[in-house]
C-alpha cells in the first residue's frame, strides 16, 4: 500500500490488517474484542450484567487492562451470575480484595454486589435485563449519519445514555454515570460506533437488523 494511502487511513482512524481488512485503528490492540464483540447485539442477561460490571470497573481505567483481566473477573465473580453475586457478604469482599488478578477497588467491588441485587429487582420489574436495557436503543433518526473520528472525539455520551444512567441510579445502581452507560451501549450493540470504512461496521449493522429485540 502506498504511503499516501496509509496516511489517509490514519487520518480516518483506520488500519489495514495483515489479512487485508480495514478496521478501526484500535483493532491492533484488541483484535478479538473489536472483531467479534464490540458493537454486536447482546441479549443474554448474564453477559449483559458482566458488561455492566466491567464497564463500571473500566471507569477511570484502561479498557485494555480490564479486558485482559476479564477471565480473572469471571472466575472471581462466579461467571457474573448476578443471582450468586447478589448473595455475596463481607467474607466475599475480603476474598475479592485479596485477589491480585482483578482490580482491587473496594468501592467498585461493593458496587458490583449492589448492582447484582438491583439486577434481580430489575428482572422482576421488566422481565429481563435485556428487555429493560434495550428500551434505550436510539432510533436511526437520533443517530449521526456518519461515525468518524470527529464523532469519536466529541461524543462520549448521548441523550439515551444520560436517560439510562438516570433511570439506573433511580433504581439504586452505582458506578453508572452517563459516560459509562454510553460505553455500555457500544459494548451491548445498542449503537454501532465502528468507524465508517471499518469492515465490522456492516457486519454489526446486519446483526442489529436481524435481531429480535427483547421485550
Amino acid at each position: 500500500m502506498a504511503a499516501s494511502d496509509n496516511a489517509h487511513l490514519e487520518q480516518e482512524g483506520l488500519i489495514t490488517t495483515q489479512d487485508g481488512r480495514r478496521c478501526c485503528a484500535w483493532q491492533a490492540t484488541m483484535p478479538d474484542y473489536h472483531d467479534r464483540e464490540w458493537g454486536r447485539p447482546v441479549v443474554s442477561d448474564r453477559l449483559l450484567f458482566e458488561k455492566v460490571c466491567l464497564e463500571s470497573f473500566h471507569s477511570g481505567m484502561s479498557w485494555q487492562m480490564i479486558y485482559n483481566k476479564r477471565e480473572n473477573f469471571r472466575r472471581a465473580f462466579d461467571g457474573f451470575d448476578f443471582s450468586l453475586v447478589a448473595q455475596y457478604d463481607e467474607q466475599d469482599v475480603t476474598r475479592l480484595m485479596a485477589d491480585k488478578s482483578i482490580v482491587r477497588n473496594r468501592a467498585k467491588i461493593l458496587s458490583a454486589i449492589n448492582n447484582a441485587r438491583c439486577a434481580q429487582k430489575l428482572v422482576a420489574e421488566a422481565g429481563s435485563l435485556a428487555a429493560w436495557f434495550w428500551q434505550f436503543e436510539p432510533t436511526a433518526a437520533d443517530r449521526p449519519q456518519r461515525i468518524d473520528l470527529h464523532y469519536w472525539h466529541t461524543q462520549n455520551t448521548s441523550p439515551e445514555a444520560i436517560a439510562m444512567s438516570k433511570a439506573l441510579k433511580k433504581r439504586g445502581w452505582t458506578w453508572v454515570g452517563p459516560v459509562t452507560t454510553y460505553s455500555l451501549m457500544q459494548a451491548l450493540g445498542l449503537v454501532n460506533d465502528h468507524l465508517e470504512g471499518c469492515c465490522c461496521r456492516a457486519e454489526c449493522d446486519a446483526e442489529r437488523a436481524a435481531l429480535h429485540r427483547p421485550c
